[in-house]
């Protein structure tokens, strides 16, 4: 896990307390992350980086954003608990809310898009952090 960022306010918040930018294949390597500045804002994540350790495909389709719907209270504290630097795995399903008022979130169907909208939405079922 690269970084994680919890939330306290909000509909959104509501469903989903915590954003984890997960990161897999060389965005999971410690020697290639030291390059990076990872930063969280408004439920995105941006990265910078003075020396491409990877291309920036790679960084692209290699980590992400993502927003966590825990399917329980157990989940919820584990996803609380979880420290950059942590491995995890985890168990779920890519969703969609909808709400009678009107109101929809829904997640990326892709790794290939980048910018608003391209994070997942994901309830989270099961969860296992080392």
């Amino acid at each position: 896990m690269i970084a994680s960022a919890r939330y306290r306010f909000g509909r959104e918040s509501d469903l989903s307390p915590v954003d984890l930018v997960l990161g897999w294949g060389a965005m999971s390597d410690t020697t290639i992350l030291k390059h990076f500045s990872i930063s969280q804002n408004g439920r995105a994540y941006s990265w910078r980086t003075n020396t491409f350790p990877v291309p920036r495909e790679v960084i692209e389709t290699h980590s992400a954003n993502m927003h966590m719907i825990p399917a329980d209270a157990e989940i919820e504290s584990q996803l609380k608990s979880i420290r950059p630097g942590n491995m995890v795995h985890l168990k779920g399903l890519l969703v969609e809310v909808t709400s009678k008022e009107g109101f929809r979130w829904k997640s990326s169907l892709t790794r290939a898009d980048t910018g608003g909208g391209a994070c997942e939405l994901i309830f989270v079922e099961s969860l296992y952090v080392w």
